[in-house]
């Protein structure tokens, strides 16, 4: 009779539990036992093993096996526990020492060679791992890059089962092919992508996939809706562009994620981990350091936006953008269920789905952009365009972005259509990403001074409450938003959200307190009615 024990990781949406895989052999008749709630990928695991084991050089033990997934109530997926398994049995057969893989993390899918494949998840697993108290991992060669992110935990990473009993027991480590066949891709990076889970949601980091960066000095005109981008970046607020075809509402979008700054450490790994258990994360980048940008189509379904799938959740589109840009082109265009859904992450900044299989909770902190035109032609507010669409048609386009949504939304801008002078560059070259993402650090900076020792970073996190009482404005600065208050013109969500907005553009101006005008371009960037405010796209002023 022997037994042992090893340890991996059963992930649950993007967070970790701990499974202790346990091992009996006792006398009797052959026999394979997997027992602990696995799914379909894990109870195939009994013959992955076995043949893994075999043509490593091993015994297969003639005994009665049964290997058990330890907290039993935890639903278990995938072919990570592969590596796990075959330990524990080689353990239990006296073949590997017990004690040395008792307190071993390992993580793996195993080919019917023995070769050690990479799976997604790796980075949330090992945080996992070391928010329990481990501090030695085994994961496959190709994600041991994406497992030494995580501080404190020494990682190995294998090519092969043999070379990791040669580890475990002193042995001479056997030689492994190291790279692919000249001109081939390497197979075992398969494991890591999900196909086509990237195209669906319009996903894109930095300037992955070509080298040319989209730059604000090709916009054409458009000041009052580059001041409101720059205040969005420069605060975290979330913005409506409104406006015909062809005024630049795209172009501007697809430019923001180059205005934020870049993500720090906390943040990246927040984003690196969403994206693992995604399958989206690109070979041999095993961080993200640029704030992702999602655009999905908008005949995408709730599921697809705030996460879903069979069996427990996947990440959706608000978790794919974490820390970046969720773009919702033709927002009029989507489910009026979709875009309800949207509402809870926007103002907690995570999404809880819940399914039969399990609860999962779900980081989705992003910055929402849509972009919308004034009627279903787009020729509404054209001089002489010929709109033919009925008044009633047109209310009813606009209704599909209801009031509960909009109220959440910090700035809506009216896009213009580009002028002759514009387009032709008569006014000389607009301002570059460059100068405007200086700008908007230097206000990040000076708002996250401010917010030294709080638990929010940016204006847009701020609580209402705390701004009133903490941080007052100057005296008689809220003259204009109280008046709009009382008139029914603003909620009392929405006058918070003004302050936010207000408190921004005063660090964009690089002042220490709002002032009236601060709070004036703040109710007009929200209401779109003009105040007399001063917006350029050379800055706030």
């Amino acid at each position: 009779m022997g037994f042992a024990r090893a340890c991996s990781v059963a992930l649950v949406g993007v967070e970790g539990v701990v499974v202790e895989v346990q091992a009996d052999l006792e006398p009797g008749v052959a026999a394979f036992t997997l027992v602990g709630l696995p799914d379909k990928s894990l109870v195939e695991s009994r013959d992955r093993v076995r043949a893994a084991i075999v043509n490593s050089g091993e015994e297969w033990p003639q005994k009665k096996l049964t290997v058990g997934l330890s907290p039993a109530s935890v639903p278990k997926s995938g072919s990570g526990f592969d590596l796990a398994v075959a330990c524990s049995v080689l353990g239990a057969a006296e073949r590997i020492d017990p004690k040395v893989i008792a307190d071993l993390v390992l993580i793996g899918e195993l080919g019917l060679d023995g070769r050690v494949r990479p799976v997604r998840g790796v980075l949330p697993a090992v945080l996992a791992a070391a928010e329990t108290g481990y501090r030695q991992v085994v994961v496959p060669e190709q994600t041991a890059g994406e497992a030494s992110l995580v501080p404190g935990v020494s990682v190995l990473g294998v090519r092969s089962l043999r070379q990791l009993i040669a580890v475990l027991t002193g042995g001479a480590v056997p030689d492994e092919p190291q790279e692919p066949a000249q001109g081939r891709p390497d197979a075992m990076l398969a494991g890591l992508t999900v196909p086509g889970a990237g195209v669906g949601t319009g996903l894109a980091t930095g300037a992955a996939g070509g080298g040319h960066r989209p730059d604000l000095a090709d916009v054409a005109g458009q000041a009052a809706a580059r001041t409101a981008l720059e205040v969005s970046a420069a605060g975290g607020h979330h913005l409506l562009l409104q406006g015909p075809p062809g005024a630049g509402k795209t172009m501007l979008a697809e430019r923001l994620p180059a205005v934020l700054p870049p993500l720090t450490e906390k943040e990246s790994l927040e984003v690196t981990a969403v994206h693992s258990v995604a399958g989206i994360l690109p070979p041999g980048e095993p961080l993200v350091h640029t704030p992702p940008y999602c655009a999905p189509h908008h005949s995408a379904t709730m599921q697809s936006l705030v996460g879903g799938g069979n069996g427990l959740p996947r990440p959706g589109a608000v978790s794919l953008a974490h820390r970046g840009v969720l773009f919702l082109d033709e927002a009029p265009e989507f489910s009026g269920r979709a875009l309800d859904a949207l509402r809870q992450p926007l103002e907690s900044g995570h999404v809880v789905v819940a399914r039969s299989a399990g609860v999962v909770r779900l980081p989705a902190r992003f910055l929402m952009v849509l972009a919308a035109n004034p009627c279903p032609c787009g020729r509404h507010t054209l001089n002489g365009a010929g709109c033919e669409c009925p008044p009633a048609v047109i209310r009813r386009y606009q209704s599909r972005l209801s009031g509960p949504l909009l109220d959440r939304v910090d700035l809506r801008v009216n896009v213009q259509p580009v002028s002759r002078a514009d387009l032709l560059g008569q006014g000389g070259r607009s301002e570059s990403t460059a100068a405007v993402t200086a700008r908007v650090r230097e206000a990040r900076a000076r708002s996250a001074a401010r917010l030294d020792g709080t638990p929010w970073s940016v204006n847009s996190e701020v609580p209402g409450h705390e701004l009133r009482t903490r941080w007052p404005v100057a005296s008689g600065a809220l003259g204009a938003a109280e008046r709009d208050l009382e008139r029914g013109l603003l909620t009392a969500r929405g006058i918070d959200r003004v302050l936010r907005v207000a408190w921004t553009v005063a660090d964009l101006a690089g002042c220490d307190r709002p002032e009236a005008c601060h709070v004036d371009l703040a109710l007009q960037l929200r209401t779109g009615i003009a105040r007399g405010a001063k917006a350029a796209a050379g800055g706030v002023s």
